[in-house]
Formats: structure tokens, C-alpha cells, sequence
């Protein structure tokens, strides 16, 4: 064999290993199909990864780049099946039973109607959407179809990691240092979105210390692979996307950028501080072994599924022609659990 022959040979086995690498890194096309497995990690990777794909797979690279970010939250059509980003987020709300607590908001009785009538405008929750972080909304809505056991769903991120600290034995998850962790399928990870940097051990005397919330994000791990960790979050610039991390040998986040105090701000005079990985990594919330979870509740796939609205039965914003009743002025109560504050360049 001559050295061109030998050359060409090792250039097209070279090729075919980054195109078998390539189709390898994401692993949601086959995870998606395994929402009912009897792991309860895989499921919620499945759940997550089939939203992922029908948001048309925007992510963020290890370089902290947006992608192929194709639909945005308040867009009337532009899902991979053909539906509506702002009704599908409306969805994720009903079903979820997170939609009646917020029933003070405006629109959001308007969501209730409009996520079962296609045809239903929906104006008001088209604001009431883009208004409300959902980035809860969207985790709280995974797990419950899942069937996390004792996981308690909330519109503040922060209730949940309150509960992995405060709550160790009927929680799923535990709170662990960002940084020293090893990260699994089925872990979340979260930041503090607020302009103060809190980092691991001013998130836990917060969490000791006060009785109110916190703004925060989490996203939840779907896959580890080759070095790498994939993970999906709500809200995460206006759409369901995957954000890819570096590993190092361990299994730990590698070369995570960390937001500091004084940090120069991104802008285009300033594009090497542009970073959409760049946040206040606060927590990792490690879900629990399979064992460990069947002490707090059935851990088998769940034989309902919150995958259909249910209809309202009153509302407090009331839309013109929606045919829904109103409310009893004592329904008009506000409600303590409030959704993660928008802030300014936040997700």
C-alpha cells in the first residue's frame, strides 16, 4: 500500500470517527423515547430530551455561544410539530397546577382557556407568558411527569433547593457544592440570578437564614458523556435549551466560568467577557439512588401523566368572550408562592 493509499485510508477513518462522535454527543433523540423507563434519572432525561427536540434543539456551547435558537416563548407557531412556543409554555403552567396559585397575575386565567381552545387568541396569556419567568414552571412540570417522589413543585426554583438543604430525608435531592460534584442524569444544576454573587456558602446561610426566596435558575443534567455533561432548562433564553459543559476526569464541572464580583460587563467593546455560562453556579442538586427514593414514595412511571389541561372553572382576569365565570371575590386571595423576579439580561 503506498503512503497516499495509507493516508487517505487513516483521513476517512478520521472523518467517520467525528461523524460517529458527533451523532454520539447528543443522546436526547434516543433518550426521548424512553419516558416510561424504570429508572427514575432516565425519565426525567426522556421528558426533558423530548421538549429539547420539540423546541427545535437550540443549545449553548462549552464556549458559553448561543445556537440554533429558532422559536422564542411568545411566537404563535415555530415548535418542531407545528405548535404555538407561547401555548406550549401556557402548558407547561396547567399542567403542572402551578397556573391556579398564579391566578392573581394578569392573563393567567386567560392561559387556563387558551391552552384548550386552539383557536382562543389568548392575548392575555401571551403577556402573561412572556412576563412570568417559567423556567420553574417548565422543571416542576418534568419531574411531576416523571414521578420524582416528595419532589414539591413550585414557580420559585428556590423552593425546591431550600427543600434538598432543609428537608434532607423527604427531598429527592441533596444540596452539594457546584464544583466538587460529581454530575449524573437526573442532577440539577442552579445559579443565583440576582448582582450579587453568592456562590455555595452564601446561598446556604441565605437559605438558613431567611424565610422569603431567592431569583435562580436550574437545569436539569439529561446526559454525561465523554467529558462532557448536557443539560436542559426552561426559559433559558426564551426557549427549551441544552446548554453542553466540560468534565474533567471525575466527572466534575471543568473550566466552569464562575461570575466574580466587578466582573467587566459584556458588550461589544468587551466580547471576551460575553458568556452565556458565565452565572453564580450556586448548587447542584444530586437526585438521590433509586433505593433512596423508594423510601419517600413509588418511584415506577406514573400511570397518569399530566399531559392534557384541565379546564378552568372560574377566573380572576377575565377575558371578554371567554365563556369562564368569575371568580368569588374570596378566590381573589393572592397567593404566597410567587415566581423567580425577571431581571434584566436574565433567562
Amino acid at each position: 500500500m503506498s503512503i497516499y493509499a495509507w493516508m487517505r485510508r487513516l483521513l476517512l477513518a478520521c472523518l467517520l470517527l467525528a461523524a460517529g462522535n458527533a451523532f454520539a454527543a447528543d443522546q436526547c433523540p434516543a433518550l426521548s423515547q424512553r419516558q416510561s423507563d424504570p429508572q427514575v434519572a432516565t425519565r426525567i432525561a426522556a421528558i426533558a430530551c423530548d421538549e429539547h427536540l420539540r423546541w427545535n434543539r437550540p443549545f449553548i456551547d462549552t464556549e458559553g455561544r448561543l445556537a440554533s435558537l429558532t422559536a422564542y416563548e411568545a411566537e404563535g407557531s415555530g415548535l418542531k410539530d407545528g405548535g404555538s412556543p407561547w401555548r406550549r409554555v401556557a402548558f407547561y403552567w396547567q399542567a403542572s397546577g402551578l397556573l391556579s396559585p398564579m391566578g392573581f397575575k394578569p392573563g393567567a386565567s386567560d392561559c387556563g382557556y387558551a391552552a384548550l381552545n386552539l383557536s382562543y387568541p389568548g392575548l392575555g396569556c401571551r403577556g402573561f407568558v412572556v412576563d412570568n419567568p417559567w423556567s420553574a414552571a417548565f422543571v416542576s412540570w418534568v419531574m411531576q411527569r416523571a414521578g420524582v417522589p416528595g419532589f414539591r413543585s413550585s414557580a420559585s426554583h428556590f423552593d425546591y433547593v431550600r427543600a434538598a438543604r432543609k428537608d434532607a430525608a423527604g427531598s429527592p435531592y441533596r444540596l452539594v457544592e457546584p464544583m466538587s460534584a460529581k454530575l449524573e442524569t437526573g442532577d440539577m444544576l442552579c445559579y443565583v440570578r440576582t448582582t450579587r454573587v453568592y456562590g455555595y456558602d452564601g446561598l446556604a446561610k441565605t437559605i438558613d437564614g431567611i424565610s422569603g426566596g431567592l431569583p435562580m435558575h436550574c437545569d436539569m443534567i439529561v446526559a454525561v458523556d465523554d467529558g462532557k455533561a448536557y443539560a436542559i432548562g426552561g426559559n433559558v433564553q426564551q426557549a427549551v435549551t441544552m446548554r453542553v459543559l466540560n468534565l474533567n476526569a471525575q466527572g466534575q464541572l471543568w473550566g466552569m466560568p464562575q461570575r466574580t464580583e466587578g466582573d467587566v460587563e459584556c458588550s461589544p467593546q468587551t466580547q471576551a467577557a460575553c458568556n452565556f455560562n458565565r452565572q453564580d453556579w450556586a448548587a447542584v442538586l444530586k437526585l438521590k439512588p433509586q433505593d433512596e427514593l423508594a423510601k419517600i414514595g413509588p418511584v415506577e412511571p406514573p400511570s397518569f401523566l399530566p399531559s392534557a389541561p384541565v379546564a378552568p372553572t372560574c377566573c380572576v382576569n377575565c377575558v371578554l368572550g371567554s365563556g369562564i365565570p368569575r371568580c368569588p371575590a374570596a378566590g381573589q386571595a393572592v397567593q404566597q408562592a410567587q415566581p423567580d423576579a425577571p431581571l434584566q439580561g436574565s433567562e
